[in-house]
């Protein structure tokens, strides 16, 4: 796996905790990485405690399924133990990569279930933290480097039936470099897909504000104050970067096609990263 890295993000809401748990294994080391909305963690183990199967991963003593997590993560700074399991997954149709799944890319992106309900509880650090009648979000990275500049937001904490994913990202490709954007929204099961292989258009992308165009569909969002937690990234198979991701954000979103409103919400708890040098208007 030289040069190369690959991990799975885990997110569980409810009643205004979050948390998001993230196995993977890198070149020099396998991890799982912990986000809160106070605090991140950052827990190595050797790559002999990494195993991958068809329907699960397992990292030291904690396994990772699309049926759900079983966590005794210890570390200096970290007591995470516990079971959350989940239920009526709902994944995406097709590859969110579209016709980019056939080009050798810098970093590939997968979407498991857009939102899904949880059940279960952790102790963290001695707090028991009850995960029942919450939401669930997976998705996955893999490849050689997160892209230079990005950004993604991920929300499906809405009174209804909504789930949201938006990532705008610089992408070497072939000696040149193009903006791409990934965008899923998902109103009560029923999917609209932005992206650049179906002509989306980045009309503003910049902090605290992202806008779509894709024909007769605008996607616009405007997100509150966020801080973040700093957690480690991959570059060249290594995880050596570091990014900030704020799991719990306020961001108002509104969906229409021409001049019909499909979805407008807001939510207190969606998960926002902003890696940008680069303002797009």
């Amino acid at each position: 796996m030289n040069g190369r890295f690959e991990g799975w993000y885990f997110k569980h809401q409810v009643a205004g905790k979050s948390l998001a748990v993230i196995p993977g294994r890198a070149d020099d080391s396998a991890f799982i990485w912990v986000i809160t909305d106070k605090k991140s963690y950052s827990v190595l183990y050797p790559l002999s405690e990494y195993d991958k199967r068809a329907d699960r991963i397992r990292v030291g003593n904690s396994t990772f399924s699309a049926s759900g997590i079983s966590v005794d993560i210890q570390s200096a700074e970290l007591s995470l133990v516990g079971n959350i399991m989940y239920e009526n997954l709902t994944p995406i149709r097709g590859d969110i990569m579209g016709p980019f799944r056939f080009f050798p890319m810098e970093c590939r992106h997968e979407v498991i279930s857009m939102n899904h309900a949880i059940h279960g509880t952790v102790i963290l650090n001695g707090e028991t933290q009850n995960f029942s009648v919450g939401k669930g979000y997976i998705e996955a990275d893999s490849g050689r480097s997160f892209p230079s500049e990005y950004t993604w937001i991920h929300s499906n904490a809405f009174e209804t039936d909504c789930s949201i994913m938006v990532s705008v990202a610089r992408i070497p490709f072939y000696g040149l470099r193009f903006w791409g954007c990934i965008c899923v929204v998902m109103i009560n099961g029923r999917e609209y897909r932005l992206a650049t292989y179906k002509g989306v258009k980045i009309q503003r992308c910049e902090r605290g504000a992202i806008e779509l165009r894709q024909g007769k569909f605008r996607l616009h969002i405007s997100i509150g104050e966020h801080t973040g937690q700093i957690l480690p990234a991959p570059s060249s198979g290594k995880m050596s970067r570091s990014i900030r991701e704020t799991l719990s954000c306020p961001a108002h979103f509104r969906f229409t096609q021409g001049n019909k409103c499909l979805f407008e919400g807001t939510s207190d708890y969606s998960s926002y990263e902003y890696m940008m040098d680069t303002t797009i208007l």
